[in-house]
């Protein structure tokens, strides 16, 4: 029995490297989810649960294949005020109803908006969380024993070297093994994953929030399920085009909206918090030769065996060698060519992309820095169309007649200019205004055109318009005042 060609390309086209890279990415989730649940206010079971439930879940359902989605720092900083005011189970509950939110917005098609976030926008995305996954390896780096810096410089020798020598075995995974066995042998003094929190030792088990059914409830959870939710898809959707762009292939981000907010949905049945696609975990698994959904599966399930059979081994690997390895994803994510690029690309996009990276480390919110990015960028863009106008004047031998030769784009941000341009200072009795090399794209250019027009007309000359082409004519029909103006507008083509 063959298999179809899309399962096969999907899962079984790259296992090997696939279930070698879900390892080290395992084994790399495990102090974040619990990093991300103390930020929460919740116990460690259930960003860990949650790593494993969202893992798993999205293998299948999410749209960008090799992608790891996860409990992230995005989503367990909303959610500190629901748990500290209402407690663990109307988390569950904002959960549940982020994986709602979340489908409905692939239904809406909402991932379309990602074509209005600029390249700029995108190289500011990853260069502000390369810094942020370095300074959250900082607290791990302050204060500590010189056996903590030795194995982090030991660590990054092999991740880096190794690769020279072998590919066979993904070198941070060489790494990992290589740091925990000589900390258990050497007995060293450094922090361990145990340190991190509490492992737990069972399975996660299926159960309903113990919420009350109310309008009430949905009034308290809405809003953090509404914020979690948007960043959640900002998040993912983002990541995956960065993934998209490390592999060369592309990927279907409205099934990632959905299957978002299936692995959400399903994370709080089984006692786990809101997660989203995170692009550290992701950086490691394509560079340890993650492809396919093999890896995300293996990386779930992997870490699941790890929590409830593994862990008391699990507890006793070095936490400078996970150090290593986030370092690793730091400096291979960031994208050097900005750096340079910031002289030779033009100074809008280098400002866009500048202010996407301070506003994110500055506040350590990346849907805020995202924002902002794209907001500037409209503006540059708005600017830069507004400045595609000019106008010429022409008038007549007999100074009888006046025509204006308008090109370019007439909108909200150019109808100014327009206005001022089209100024008739001659005795000129007839004036024509010839947009023929002009667009009229909004109400705003159409009022201008209405005011032009009444301006002239009450100086006691005749206009004329004529060029208009069909698109701006349905707006000049639709909404131009000309009848109320009184000016015979016979001259628009129909």
């Amino acid at each position: 029995m063959s298999i179809p060609g899309a399962v096969s390309r999907d899962w079984l086209s790259n296992p090997r490297a696939d279930i070698l890279a879900g390892i080290v990415v395992a084994l790399a989730l495990i102090p974040e989810a619990i990093g991300f649940s103390i930020i929460a206010g919740v116990d460690p079971r259930v960003g860990l649960y949650a790593s494993v439930a969202i893992a798993i879940v999205v293998s299948f359902t999410g749209g960008r294949p090799g992608m790891i989605s996860a409990a992230t720092a995005a989503v367990a900083v909303l959610v500190t005020p629901l748990v500290r005011d209402h407690g663990v189970e109307y988390l569950f509950a904002a959960t549940i109803l982020i994986g709602i939110f979340q489908a409905l917005a692939g239904l809406a098609r909402l991932d379309l908006l990602m074509q209005f976030v600029s390249r700029s926008v995108i190289t500011g995305f990853v260069n502000s969380l390369a810094i942020l996954i370095f300074m959250a390896q900082l607290p791990q780096l302050t204060g500590m024993t010189w056996h903590t810096y030795a194995m982090v410089a030991g660590g990054l020798a092999i991740i880096y070297l190794m690769p020279r020598v072998t590919r066979a075995v993904p070198s941070p995974l060489i790494a990992i093994l290589v740091l925990s066995a000589i900390s258990i042998a050497t007995h060293a003094p450094v922090n361990t994953v145990g340190d991190m929190g509490h492992l737990p030792d069972g399975l996660p088990s299926f159960a309903l929030p113990q919420v009350p059914l109310t309008w009430e409830t949905l009034h308290i959870i809405a809003p953090y399920s509404a914020a979690m939710a948007a960043v959640g898809l900002l998040e993912s959707l983002l990541t995956a085009q960065i993934v998209d762009d490390m592999t060369h292939t592309d990927s279907d981000k409205r099934r990632e909206c959905m299957g978002q907010g299936a692995a959400n949905f399903v994370a709080a049945l089984f006692g786990g918090m809101g997660g989203c696609a995170m692009i550290g975990q992701s950086v490691i698994n394509v560079t340890s030769g993650g492809r396919t959904r093999l890896s995300t599966l293996t990386a779930g399930a992997v870490l699941l065996v790890l929590l409830t059979l593994l862990g008391p081994w699990v507890g006793q690997v070095p936490m400078p060698a996970l150090v290593a390895v986030m370092i690793m994803v730091s400096i291979g994510t960031f994208s050097w060519n900005s750096i340079p690029n910031l002289r030779r690309h033009p100074w809008p996009s280098s400002v866009v992309m500048v202010t996407t990276v301070v506003v994110v480390v500055w506040t350590h919110d990346l849907s805020i820095g995202v924002l902002t990015g794209v907001l500037l960028s409209g503006i540059f863009f708005a600017g830069k169309v507004q400045r595609m106008f000019r106008v010429e004047r022409i008038e007549s031998a007999d100074g009888d007649t006046v025509t204006f030769v308008v090109s370019g784009e007439i909108f909200f941000a150019s109808v100014q200019r327009f206005t001022d341009a089209l100024r008739v200072n001659s005795p000129a009795r007839h004036a024509v205004i010839d947009v023929s090399n002009a667009h009229f794209w909004d109400i705003s250019a159409i009022d201008a055109l209405d005011k032009v027009v009444d301006r002239m007309r009450r100086n006691r000359r005749a206009v004329t318009v004529i060029g208009v082409n069909k698109a701006s004519q349905d707006l000049v029909d639709k909404y131009a005042l000309h009848d109320k103006t009184g000016v015979e507008m016979g001259a628009f083509p129909h």
